[in-house]
């Protein structure tokens, strides 16, 4: 049985869903706020995201190791883990964990042994759905099977979210617009005068 769907996502009025580019810095706070109130077993992000958390520099080009394309799950017994999709393996960790959240990381059968003989070295779990594209139903059959998932939180980013969005996938969703204004660049755009008056009677053409 697949776990609850979740989608958790923040906006600025303008459209940045990037905390740190938020004004004021204590606005993202709120995200973290309401991801604990959802009290999700796992989340979930895409490999962008997942980038932004990457601490590491790179993995050996090369290993002599030969890993079978089975799951590899060092904990199951944590509150909560952080899943990241990265199905061509290009993130390279240097932690093991976000916030305390062991990482899983979802990977292809394509990805190459040096990659998982790096993720091994750090102690990050992996898991394999698909064989060169990743499949979301076996995502989250997995996810639910091997790790118990019950309630499952998207968090971007929304090449991630975007395959979710279909109420097949997702039960509910979670969104919310903070803060009013992000940059002096956002806030010099709505206060400037427009330049000219808007077209009137005038119609697209098809």
């Amino acid at each position: 049985m697949k776990p609850d769907v979740i989608c958790l996502m923040a906006s600025s009025v303008d459209g940045r869903t990037l905390p740190s580019r938020w004004r004021p810095k204590s606005s993202g706070d709120l995200f973290e706020q309401v991801h604990e109130q959802l009290g999700g077993d796992a989340w979930l992000i895409g490999r962008v995201t997942g980038q932004e958390f990457a601490k590491g520099t790179a993995y050996p080009a090369t290993t002599t190791e030969r890993f079978p394309r089975d799951n590899w799950i060092i904990r199951r017994d944590a509150k909560a883990y952080g899943i990241v999709l990265d199905g061509s393996g290009k993130i390279c960790w240097g932690r093991a964990d976000i916030g305390g959240d062991p990482i899983v990381v979802v990977l292809t059968e394509a990805v190459s042994d040096a990659h998982l003989a790096g993720l091994r070295g750090e102690g990050v779990s992996y898991i394999f759905a698909g064989k060169t594209q990743i499949d979301l139903v076996l995502v989250l059959d997995i996810v639910a099977r091997e790790l118990g998932v019950k309630r499952l939180l998207l968090e971007g980013g929304g090449g991630a979210m975007a395959p979710f969005c279909a109420p097949a996938w997702s039960t509910s969703s979670t969104w919310f617009c903070v803060p009013p204004w992000t940059a002096p660049r956002a806030r010099r755009a709505c206060s400037t005068r427009p330049r000219a008056r808007p077209a009137s009677g005038r119609r697209l053409q098809r």
